[in-house]
């Protein structure tokens, strides 16, 4: 398994078809988001060519997780369509802050939702290296429209988290705005050699580029 970041400009249109694919068959077919789709394909707005994005492969090179990664001193999801989760809260607008949102893993799994077991695994690996693409770009903390549950999973990994303001329910389920303060050096409570969590690797990606793992240490 491999987690690779990159942009439109660095992935291959078959890996962005794919990623697009992938987004819509969770978001739209399994989890019953009402999104606007092209066709089979789950895009918005945020997708631009500034967004910054995880993608998890497995060997045969198939899309096994995505994410999206925003600068809030552009316009990202939260503040443009769920102000309301941030209360009296201002909307941050820094590049010290990136949005995390469109994150799910394995069979559909997003951090606070979902029994996949593979899918927690690798959604924990995926925001380890989501905070390790951050750093890198200079950021410090992530937020996220995120159901209730996430909150008890954050504390066991010990990941400082905490809420921009109190839950509201949203299309029946209960979010909030959650803030976690970015730890490169985190990992999730596991064999780290096993799980091969560390820095991702940036590059351009091609639907069939070898599945080679692109998850390492940082170099000291």
């Amino acid at each position: 398994m491999e987690i690779i970041a990159g942009t439109i400009d660095t992935f291959s249109a078959d890996v962005l078809f794919d990623m697009a694919r992938y987004r819509h068959e969770i978001f739209v077919e399994k989890l019953g988001w009402k999104l606007h789709t092209r066709g089979r394909l789950e895009l918005d707005e945020f997708d631009r060519k500034d967004t910054v994005y995880l993608i998890a492969r497995n060997p045969d090179g198939e899309i096994i997780g995505t994410s999206r990664l925003l600068p809030t001193h552009r316009p990202y999801l939260l503040a443009s369509l769920f102000p309301q989760l941030l209360g009296d809260t201002p909307a941050p607008c820094s590049p010290d802050i990136w949005e995390l949102s469109r994150f799910a893993a394995g069979d559909g799994t997003r951090l606070g939702i979902g029994g996949d077991p593979h899918g927690w695994s690798l959604a924990l690996d995926m925001l380890s290296a989501a905070m390790r693409t951050v750093a890198k770009e200079g950021g410090r903390r992530l937020i996220s429209a995120s159901p209730l549950g996430i909150e008890r999973i954050l504390r066991r990994t010990g990941l400082s988290a905490y809420r921009a303001a109190p839950p509201m329910r949203v299309d029946g389920q209960l979010l909030f705005a959650c803030l976690i303060d970015v730890d490169k050096n985190w990992c999730p409570h596991r064999d780290r050699h096993a799980d091969g969590i560390g820095r991702v690797a940036r590059r351009p990606a091609g639907k069939g580029a070898a599945a080679t793992r692109s998850v390492q240490e940082p170099e000291t």
